[in-house]
């Protein structure tokens, strides 16, 4: 059953977080409305406001939504976001923006807005992606390559190495080879919490994990040139303990990481989980726009190839525990720890 932080939700409510829009209510005492938590409107003060999870819970309790900020289309919103994602993964070619906010109801500018919002990228980008997906399994299928790009729905070439130039990292051939005439250089260093491999193509951090080696890399990547770091990722690599021990002052770091559209949707959501806080599996699949793929969203959360950068570790299951975590809950714990995340008592003798 889905609780209320109640603080988390006050700081949320407090800084207009859009992220929490369509995951609690503040329901406002002295003036019998409630709204979501990006609502534009003053804030009255935190003794005034309480907390529901949805508009139903809140108009039970004698509230009425508010007329600015809508709150109860929030739902609308992520059904329409999810419709138009399954229309992108079902389309031969990337369909326009029109076709989409016309399939569901909104208009065009509207709808750009709100998809950016829940799932991170717009739907240009998403399409983008499927499309890149597409070719990358025609190449992992030893297709040559021009044949992999018509048949994963680029109308020319040109159009594919231009996607391929922002989101592969390394060329499509190298991609389908196993990594051939990438260089990737790695590190392997002892870290708070114990050996820790940092891996890096020239873009940014492809590989980050704890209690792997240099064999690791070879697996993922057979045929690139995979040498131990002369001294040009070392900045990455303190950036990563900065992250782990630090995390208050950890600096942004460059990745380099590529899945399917799905599990790049569920890594953009960590990536949002403020520091010190956490959310649930069910939370995330909220907001990729399929609230029923919980369970896909722990898999997406599993195969996350660079720990604490996209931040795993910050995901727990709905009834509080802490769930997985492919470094070990020891682990988990500490990394949520330091990020001053509160966890509950239970879970601590795990």
């Amino acid at each position: 059953m889905r609780t209320i932080d109640i603080d988390a939700a006050w700081s949320a409510f407090d800084r207009r977080d859009r992220s929490w829009d369509g995951r609690v209510i503040g329901a406002v005492k002295t003036t019998g409305i409630y709204c979501k938590p990006s609502c534009p409107a003053r804030r009255p003060n935190r003794e005034n406001v309480e907390f529901f999870l949805d508009g139903d819970s809140a108009r039970s309790a004698g509230y009425r939504p508010c007329l600015r900020c809508k709150p109860d289309e929030v739902g609308r919103d992520r059904e329409a976001v999810a419709k138009a994602v399954r229309l992108i993964e079902q389309a031969d070619e990337p369909p326009l923006l029109a076709d989409l906010a016309s399939a569901v109801g909104y208009a065009e500018h509207h709808f750009q807005r709100i998809f950016t919002r829940d799932m991170g990228v717009s739907p240009a980008a998403y399409a983008r992606a499927i499309r890149a997906r597409r070719a990358e399994a025609h190449l992992d299928e030893d297709k040559p390559v021009t044949a992999a790009i018509y048949d994963a729905g680029y109308q020319a070439p040109s159009r594919f190495y231009a996607d391929a130039k922002q989101r592969l990292g390394m060329t499509p051939s190298a991609w389908r080879d196993g990594g051939r005439g990438e260089t990737i250089r790695y590190v392997v260093t002892e870290s708070p919490l114990g050996p820790l491999l940092v891996a890096a193509t020239p873009k940014g951090i492809c590989r980050l994990t704890f209690d792997e080696d240099e064999s690791a890399l070879r697996r993922r990547f057979p045929n690139a040139d995979i040498r131990p770091d002369d001294g040009t990722i070392a900045p990455w690599v303190e950036g990563a303990l900065a992250a782990i021990d630090r995390p208050q002052a950890a600096p942004e770091l460059p990745i380099d990481v590529h899945g399917t559209a799905f599990q790049e949707a569920v890594w953009q959501e960590l990536r949002k989980i403020p520091l010190g806080e956490t959310r649930s599996y069910a939370d995330i699949a909220r907001a990729v726009g399929d609230p029923n793929a919980t369970r896909a969203v722990g898999t997406a959360n599993g195969s996350n190839p660079v720990a604490v950068l996209v931040p795993c570790h910050r995901v727990i299951r709905s009834d509080g525990t802490l769930g997985g975590y492919a470094g070990g809950l020891d682990r988990k714990k500490k990394l949520l720890a330091a990020e001053g995340a509160m966890i509950p008592q239970p879970d601590l003798n795990l």
